[in-house]
């Protein structure tokens, strides 16, 4: 085959550092298009991102040419230094270490578009950290819960 064809889907989650409530509103959309478009930039498609204000959560096509954990670090750390650009007074923005990825089957985007779009409601009842344990244990990952929230 000549030609490199995926569609590999990812809900990735990650926080701000120290899970702050960095994200306010007002600068809140801003950066979650920011964060789609970089995406998009790297080569994959973004379809979605939402979260409340201490973490994001994204939808999208994985870049083919760029792995899990390259396109990770590049959206973060781009995405980081846009903030502290553009809005000179959040210099100490930043996003936490670590960021959970979970594949997508295409039969459940809509199921999860619902999800990453019903944050708000969501954790009104769900802390972020709690939220992240439930995907580590619905998804078969292995953890050691003392390394999870370092």
């Amino acid at each position: 085959m000549s030609h490199t064809y995926t569609n590999i889907l990812i809900h990735a989650l990650f926080s701000t550092k120290n899970r702050q409530a960095l994200l306010t509103p007002e600068i809140r959309e801003e950066i979650m298009n920011y964060l789609g478009g970089t995406v998009n930039a790297l080569g994959g498609q973004s379809l979605l991102v939402n979260g409340p204000s201490d973490h994001v959560h994204m939808l999208f096509v994985q870049p083919r040419t760029l792995s899990i954990a390259d396109c990770m670090e590049k959206v973060k750390a781009n995405s980081s230094g846009w903030v502290k650009d553009r809005w000179p007074d959040r210099r100490h923005f930043g996003w936490q270490a670590g960021y959970a990825a979970f594949s997508v089957s295409p039969s459940h985007v809509g199921q999860v578009k619902r999800y990453i779009q019903n944050q708000e409601r969501h954790h009104r009842k769900m802390t972020f950290m709690q939220e992240v344990v439930a995907f580590l244990d619905k998804h078969g990952v292995r953890y050691d819960p003392r390394y999870v929230f370092v």
